[in-house]
């Protein structure tokens, strides 16, 4: 099982494979928390809210939620534990990009893949 401290290590890893401009008013920079956030939309306790990008009054942000990745690939061995929260932080990474360029793209694919989960659940 990945301890967080291995996945922070993991997540400064990954961190360190973006330009530092995209970096750029990323003012709080990545956080890993140990909490599981559950999606309000979740119907059987089974979507997670693996990362969030965070524009407010603090600045821009992105969160990474440890307990999430625990209790949705907990089960996955180091390398693809890796693969997924690489793929995680640059969704948020993009979410940061596009709200600097005034885009909204992966928003609505977001809230698409949303209606997409509501509905097969439905």
């Amino acid at each position: 099982m990945i301890t967080i401290e291995r996945a922070h290590e993991m997540l400064e890893q990954i961190a360190a494979e973006f330009p530092e401009e995209f970096f750029e008013d990323l003012n709080g920079g990545i956080s890993l928390l140990p909490e599981a956030k559950m999606s309000p939309y979740a119907q059987r306790n089974d979507l997670y809210i693996l990362g969030e990008y965070h524009r407010n009054a603090m600045g821009r942000y992105i969160t990474i939620y440890f307990g999430s990745f625990q209790r949705a690939h907990g089960h996955l061995q180091d390398v693809d534990f890796y693969e997924e929260l690489r793929s995680t932080v640059r969704h948020e990474f993009t979410h940061h990009l596009e709200s600097l360029a005034g885009e909204r793209g992966l928003e609505v694919q977001d809230e698409d893949d949303l209606m997409d989960y509501l509905w097969r659940r439905g």
